[in-house]
């Protein structure tokens, strides 16, 4: 009994032998297999990282606006120019002795009324006319000062001229000097501005031509100091 189970035991362990042998000699001798390298697009490709690092857009500034200020010039009265106009024109033709340039800018009708410097009153565009055709011819180096010239406008048909005036002149080769006011009525006719009324007086008038309710009192003399 005892030798047949020794038998048993060693029959067993040839056996067991000659199996690893045979896995031994049935073992490949290819190197081992590499590890697969897995495709990153079956997984889908990871955002690329920017290498630079990029800045947000800055956000456009508003346009800077330069804020002018307006020129302050005076509102023109409607039609005050072409009035002014006018009347350079007629002190123009004054200086230059020049008829037919001053008789043009007066209203051509025998309405027409001047009160003159002289205190005589002229009627009538033709007698100006025939009044400045007599005198003008003996006038030389006619000089005329005008100040304080300001215009009021009555609505867009009619304005009102008043300065102040000096005029140096040779009437005659006499010279001559005078100075006073002034006051024009001006109106416009179609796309014309005429002077339908002209009035004219001295600043320094006659005292006794005053009457006393018009005159102005003199100042008192203020009394001199006693030693």
């Amino acid at each position: 009994m005892m030798r047949r189970r020794a038998v048993v035991i060693v029959f067993i362990a040839l056996t067991v032998s000659t199996l690893a042998v045979a896995q031994n000699t049935n073992s490949p001798t290819t190197k081992p297999a590499r590890p697969r390298t897995l495709n990153p697009k079956e997984f889908g490709e990871p955002p690329q990282q920017p290498t630079d690092t990029e800045k947000p857009a800055a956000k456009p500034k508003p346009p800077s606006r330069s804020i002018n200020k307006p020129a302050i010039t005076p509102p023109e009265v409607p039609g005050s120019a072409a009035v002014v106009a006018a009347f350079n024109t007629l002190l123009d033709g004054i200086r230059h002795a020049d008829v037919k340039a001053v008789t043009n800018v007066y209203w051509n009708s025998p309405r027409l009324v001047l009160f003159n410097y002289n205190g005589t009153l002229t009627k009538g565009w033709e007698q100006m006319r025939k009044n400045r055709e007599s005198s003008y011819p003996e006038l030389k180096n006619v000089k005329l000062d005008v100040r304080d010239v300001s215009v009021t406008m009555l609505g867009r048909d009619g304005a009102v001229v008043t300065c102040t005036w000096t005029q140096t002149q040779t009437y005659k080769d006499a010279p001559e000097t005078a100075s006073g006011r002034m006051t024009l009525v001006f109106k416009r006719f179609g796309n014309s501005w005429k002077a339908i009324h002209l009035h004219t007086s001295t600043d320094t008038p006659n005292p006794a031509s005053i009457p006393p309710s018009e005159q102005t009192p003199s100042p008192k003399p203020s009394p001199s100091p006693t030693p």
